[in-house]
């Protein structure tokens, strides 16, 4: 089990770094298709400082609550891609063909944006509970169950 840190400063600096961290990683995220980034490399920064929180405040602490939160969403990012696909498929196009995508009121450029956008955020929201959950379950002893298990056995 991860134990909350006992410096002050690391405390202190972690409440400063975590924010920007999560602010940078929704960056990545939202411009990714215009520079590297995207979905992925935005999704591991913000497990990156989800797990940061764990590591610092502990697991049951009020400032790794998100960390524990973000663990419900397990799936929701697959949700949003299929979905996505699936707009497309019943717009008459191919999965994720964009130009397809059956949004009303939008161009075909605006489609293509909120179409690589939302594939972008289901991504990254995959990839965010995959890494919150891995560390999580590696900071587990032998025999020790996890509180999300107990809640859903």
């Amino acid at each position: 089990m991860i134990h909350p840190h006992d410096s002050a400063i690391v405390r202190t600096l972690g409440r400063i770094v975590i924010p920007v961290a999560q602010l940078f990683g929704f960056y990545v995220l939202i411009f990714g298709q215009h520079g590297p980034g995207g979905g992925f490399v935005g999704g591991v920064v913000l497990a990156a400082s989800m797990i940061l929180a764990i590591l610092i405040f502990g697991v049951d602490a009020n400032d790794s609550q998100l960390a524990q939160k973000v663990l419900h969403g397990d799936g929701v990012g697959l949700l949003i891609f299929a979905g996505v696909g699936g707009l497309c498929l019943i717009g008459g196009g191919q999965f994720l063909n964009y130009s397809s995508l059956a949004i009303p009121g939008l161009d075909e450029a605006s489609r293509h944006y909120a179409g690589i956008m939302l594939t972008q955020i289901g991504v990254a929201a995959d990839v965010a509970v995959t890494g919150v959950s891995i560390a999580i379950s590696l900071s587990m002893e032998d025999g020790e169950v996890a509180a999300e298990e107990v809640s859903h056995g």
